[in-house]
């Protein structure tokens, strides 16, 4: 790459490494453009540690709130507190976070199958360490608003501000590119009331530390069969069991290993902060609406912007009708929807918003 098409991410990891021909990537990912390369004088190691430089790529749109000034610096608060986390290592005002060498837990084992009883017992492992860490212990700049810090035990205060964020920063901030689309599939504002409704009345849980996104992409596999968890930027402070249900909304567990993980995860969280997984049999389904619910709003755009002319237009078109169907299916009961669009209808729709707004430069998420 020539010096002049070289981005910003890149000419710093040139420089920090010394050796352009060391420097790897970008990686593929969505939110940011990553370059891994070793510090200078780890390349004669058989086995170098390497380190990532990163910035955010352009033209994101972001659906998930940021509660904390930045993922380095949580890091290394939580250095020492939580294992299995990437170390992190500052040159001059450039923060390098670890390289983690291994495969994702996905490329081993994809959505749907079932994960090793290892592993999902090293992730119990991390849903107790993260609920050693309360707010009070937690001395980290937030970048998050105040209202949006709910006191402690206030679950339903926690689930109504993200039920909130998603009807300002994601449906709202959007309806001037999106909103024909959105009425087209039946979504509008009055989802939001109805959801706001079904969700309402969770009891009461002791606050800890939540990752928030802990998919088989975001966990790590080395080559000692020890669990890494990755991407901490959505990491919150709030109720422990939403972050149960996030992460078996995004594992997509067999039937049995779910119900082997919700075993795990009370025992582990119980063991730490009494009271955790109190009301958990009426509000884990509940809080998994939820994120149901988000998943419209958020693959309503995600597909709409993925579609493209080309050889390969029909199948994209028919692959986001099908999948926009399935997602509003199971969305029906919290949003409220008294039919779903077939898939046809999703993906004439789809058509015709394409024809009034083409599609978006960049990587969106």
């Amino acid at each position: 790459m020539s010096p002049e098409l070289a981005s910003v991410a890149r000419l710093r990891a040139v420089e920090v490494s010394g050796d352009p021909s060391t420097v790897e990537g970008p990686l593929s990912g969505y939110h940011h453009e990553t370059y891994v390369f070793p510090l200078p004088g780890e390349t004669a190691s058989p086995h170098p540690v390497r380190w990532k430089c990163r910035d955010p790529r352009s033209n994101l749109l972001w659906f998930d709130r940021r509660c904390f000034v930045s993922e380095e610096a949580l890091l290394k608060a939580l250095a020492g507190r939580i294992p299995g986390i990437p170390d992190v290592f500052d040159v001059g005002d450039t923060g390098l976070q670890r390289f983690i060498e291994g495969r994702t837990l996905g490329s081993l084992h994809p959505s749907g199958a079932a994960v090793p009883e290892g592993v999902v017992r090293q992730i119990a492992e991390l849903f107790t360490h993260m609920a050693r860490v309360t707010q009070d212990s937690l001395t980290i700049d937030r970048r998050c608003a105040h209202e949006d810090r709910p006191a402690d035990g206030d679950t339903d205060g926690f689930l109504k501000r993200l039920v909130l964020f998603t009807e300002k920063r994601v449906y709202e901030e959007n309806l001037p590119r999106f909103g024909t689309l959105f009425k087209d599939l039946g979504v509008d504002g009055r989802s939001f009331k109805w959801l706001r409704s079904h969700v309402d009345g969770l009891s009461a849980r002791p606050f800890c530390l939540l990752h928030a996104d802990l998919h088989r992409e975001n966990f790590i596999i080395d080559h000692r069969n020890g669990l890494w968890t990755i991407d901490w930027e959505l990491a919150m402070v709030g109720d422990p069991l939403y972050d149960l249900a996030t992460h078996l909304y995004l594992m997509r567990y067999p039937q049995w290993q779910e119900r082997r993980m919700v075993e795990l995860w009370c025992a582990a969280v119980e063991e730490i902060r009494p009271g955790s997984s109190k009301g958990l049999e009426r509000d884990l389904p509940l809080l998994i609406d939820y994120k149901k619910a988000q998943s419209v709003f958020t693959d309503v755009i995600r597909e709409a912007l993925s579609l493209a002319s080309g050889p390969d237009a029909g199948d994209r078109l028919d692959r986001a009708g099908r999948k926009l169907r399935q997602i509003l299916s199971a969305a029906a009961g919290p949003l409220g929807l008294d039919m779903v669009p077939s898939r046809g209808e999703i993906a004439t729709a789809l058509v015709r918003w394409r024809r009034s707004h083409g599609t978006a430069d960049g990587t969106e998420r």
